[in-house]
Formats: structure tokens, C-alpha cells, sequence
């Protein structure tokens, strides 16, 4: 079971968060790479990286570039298989969240 995120509860009690766009910029896109780091990857997956993860799944995509090739019943399926996620809308926000908790520190 993965841990519900304390996300909220940390940056509350939090003394000196930066402003978000020290952090990213407006028009700023993070990679997905970034996002699904390998620490993440390494605690909730059966994965090193995201990279890999993708490799390995049902379809033709070899990379997370390529991420928009495999089919999204299947991507679901594939977490559910892989990781402590029951699909891929859980292992997003998570990841975010754990984005987040690094980026600020929390």
C-alpha cells in the first residue's frame, strides 16, 4: 500500500517555502523524467527508471518520449502489474506530490 501524501500538512508546517516560480518557471514544462525520478521509481516500482519502465511495457515505445504509444487500458494494467499503484492516475498524483516534497524540501 502506498502512503497517502502528507503533502499539505508538511508545506503547512513549513517555516520558509520558496515562491513557486523560483521553483518552475510559468511557461516552464518539467520533464516527465524529472517527475518520475529514480528514487521514486526505485521505492514504488519494479523499475530503475521511468525509462525502463516504458521499455518494458505492453507496446512499441522504448522510451518515455515515447510514452504515447502504448494504449491506455494497458498502461493501467501495466502499473497495476509493476508497481504499489492501482493505475496510473494514483501513481501520478503520487509522483507529483513526491516532486513536490523534493523540490521544496518538505
Amino acid at each position: 500500500m502506498v502512503r497517502e501524501s502528507d503533502l499539505a500538512e508538511a508545506a503547512a508546517e513549513a517555516e520558509d517555502l520558496p515562491h513557486p516560480r523560483d521553483i518552475v518557471g510559468e511557461h516552464e514544462e518539467i520533464p516527465i523524467e524529472d517527475i518520475f525520478d529514480e528514487a521514486f521509481m526505485r521505492e514504488y516500482t519494479d523499475f530503475e527508471d521511468f525509462d525502463a519502465m516504458v521499455a518494458a511495457s505492453p507496446s512499441e515505445a522504448n522510451s518515455a518520449a515515447e510514452l504515447e504509444l502504448v494504449p491506455d487500458g494497458t498502461w493501467d494494467e501495466f502499473v497495476a502489474e509493476t508497481t504499489a499503484f492501482a493505475d496510473e492516475e494514483s501513481m501520478v498524483f503520487a509522483a507529483r506530490d513526491h516532486w513536490v516534497e523534493t523540490q521544496l524540501n518538505l
